[in-house]
Order: structure tokens, then C-alpha cells, then sequence
């Protein structure tokens, strides 16, 4: 598809249609692979702490949303935490960032070389969050829907002891159905908006968001959190696109109807989340919006990155709870 951001990923009707995940492994409990083995014949990898390292970058919001809750459940020993840099050129993921350009643990300078020692013949584009197994340098999973959740079922017993249910089994229908709206919508929506090559696939896109964030207002309005009064995972998946928002979707993907400052329950609750321990210290928001502004040279050819918006707002105070 011309001027497409991602051919591979573009419909004929110049639609956004993400990859599907590769790397579908999971690590828990259940798993019959001895210690220090695995994958068991059902792709189950042993739960051992320190033995995985979490690949992440400070811009992605499906890899924020792992470094949220990782950090929430008391996982910060358990799983050892790798970062790249938020500029990708055509390799990929780079460990720009660590001394010489190798990340510490797994002696690597970019993400794909643990893709391709896990499948060779991988083409996909390389993704974060991954889940790396430090003692072959295989990738785990980069399901990064099944990695949050799997953190807040498979690896209870390394919680902390005042860890919150991010998952409670009685929400988990509902909480099922409004993530899912919520990524299709919101988590993806922006995306679908940003990456369409059609005005058709743009407006249809557009006006799903918008219709969505005004649900998920109306919700919000009588409510401090997406399923009552305590924070789930439904809200870590909401929130790291509502912090992205203004700084990135607004101009640069092009979702200008309203910015966040403009919608008051969302804008709200989106600072009573920031100002949360576990969550604001974790956005940069200089890596979030070079990584958008200067990695799709379709849609910004010039790379220039924008000095707004002013980013005081996010610490004033919210009036929830």
C-alpha cells in the first residue's frame, strides 16, 4: 500500500490490520519442564524468579502496560527489567541506551536478535513488551494481552504481599468485555487512525474512538476506576493510551476532535491515575513523543518534534476519590 507506515499491516482499503502476536509462550506454575528447562510440550515455561527479563520501551504503551503492572504486584526482583531506545530505525529495537549498546543481561544491541535466535526465518516486525528467557535468549512471549495478565495469575506466589487483584475472577466476564472495547476502540483505535491510508478507514476509525471515550466518560463519571473502586488491569490498559494522548494520538495520529485537557472525566481520572504510585513515574514523556514524532517518517517526513503541550496539568489536583 503507498505511503502506508506498515505495508504488511495495511488492508486494500487502506486499513490498519496489526501482526498478530509470534511468540505465544507462557510461564507458569503449571508448566512440567524441570528447572532451568522448558519449554514443556505445551509451550509452558518453568516459573522461576530472575530467570526472565522484561523488554520493554518507554514509549510503547502495550510494553508500558507490562512495566505498570509488574511494578503494582511487587515483580520488580522477580523479573529483571531490559530498555530500549524509543528511536527504531529499519533493525528494530536498539539497547542504545546501556553502556556500549548491549543490554547487561543478554549480550545483545537490538531486541530482533532474540527473535531470530527463537525463530530465524522471522520476517514480522519486532515488537515490545517481550518476555526473554535469560538462560537461552529465547523470546517467551510478546503477547503482550496474555503477559499482564498471566503476571497477575501465574506468578502470584512472587507478589508482594499487599499486591492488588488486577484480575478479580468475578469481574473477569466484564472486565473481558470492556477491554476488549477498549482496545479495538481506544488502545488501537489511535493507531487505526494514525496508520490509515484512506479517508474511509480514517474516519471509520475516528469516530469509533470518539464514541468510545465518550462511553467510557459517561462510566467514569460515576465511578473513581473502570470497575469500581479499586484499579484492575482494565484501567493499566486505558491509562497508557490516555497519557499518550495529547503528546502524541492528538497531532501526530491525527484524533482531533477533543484533546484529553478537554474531556473532564477522562482528563480527571487520568491524573488521579498518574498521580498513583506505580504509574507516573513510569511515563517519559520526551521518550513518547520522539519515539512517535521521529520513527513514522510517512506520516512526520521531517521528524521535527513538537515542543508542546505544557505537561503541568498532569500533577494538579484531580478531585476523584
Amino acid at each position: 500500500m503507498s505511503g502506508a507506515q506498515f505495508s504488511a499491516e495495511t488492508s486494500g482499503g487502506g486499513a490498519f490490520v496489526r501482526q498478530p502476536n509470534r511468540f505465544t509462550g507462557r510461564v507458569t506454575p503449571h508448566s512440567t519442564a524441570p528447572e532451568g528447562g522448558g519449554p514443556d510440550d505445551q509451550g509452558r515455561w518453568p516459573l522461576e524468579a530472575g530467570r526472565y527479563r522484561l523488554i520493554w520501551c518507554r514509549a510503547c504503551p502495550w510494553a508500558h502496560r507490562a512495566r505498570i503492572v509488574r511494578g503494582l504486584l511487587g515483580l520488580d526482583e522477580v523479573i529483571s527489567l531490559g530498555t530500549v531506545d524509543p528511536i527504531r530505525d529499519e533493525r528494530g529495537w536498539r539497547f542504545a541506551l546501556d553502556p556500549d549498546g548491549f543490554d547487561p543481561v543478554l549480550g545483545i544491541g537490538f531486541l530482533s536478535e532474540a527473535y531470530l535466535s527463537t525463530d530465524r526465518d522471522y520476517t514480522g516486525r519486532v515488537t515490545v513488551p517481550a518476555l526473554v528467557d535469560t538462560l537461552t535468549g529465547r523470546v517467551v512471549t510478546n503477547d503482550y494481552p496474555q503477559l499482564t495478565l498471566d503476571l497477575s495469575t501465574e506468578w502470584r506466589r512472587f507478589h508482594a504481599p499487599d499486591a492488588p487483584d488486577l484480575y478479580p475472577v468475578e469481574l473477569r466476564p466484564e472486565m473481558d468485555a470492556l477491554m476488549a472495547e477498549i482496545h479495538r476502540d481506544v488502545n488501537n483505535g489511535v493507531y487505526r487512525c494514525g496508520f490509515a491510508t484512506s479517508q474511509e478507514a480514517y474516519d471509520e476509525a475516528f469516530t469509533a474512538l470518539f464514541a468510545r471515550l465518550d462511553a467510557l466518560s459517561e462510566r467514569l463519571a460515576g465511578r473513581r476506576y473502570l470497575m469500581g473502586d479499586a484499579i484492575t488491569e482494565a484501567d493499566v490498559r486505558l491509562f497508557t493510551t490516555l497519557v499518550r494522548f495529547d503528546v502524541a494520538y492528538h497531532g501526530h495520529f491525527k484524533c482531533n476532535e477533543r484533546k484529553l485537557t478537554e474531556m473532564p472525566v477522562l482528563w480527571a481520572y487520568a491524573r488521579d491515575l498518574f498521580q498513583t504510585p506505580g504509574f507516573g513515574e513510569t511515563v517519559d514523556f520526551d521518550h513518547i513523543k520522539r519515539h512517535y514524532y521521529a520513527t513514522h517518517d510517512m506520516i512526520n517526513p521531517t521528524r521535527i518534534v513538537p515542543l508542546g503541550p505544557d505537561l503541568s496539568g498532569w500533577t494538579t489536583a484531580h478531585g476523584r476519590g
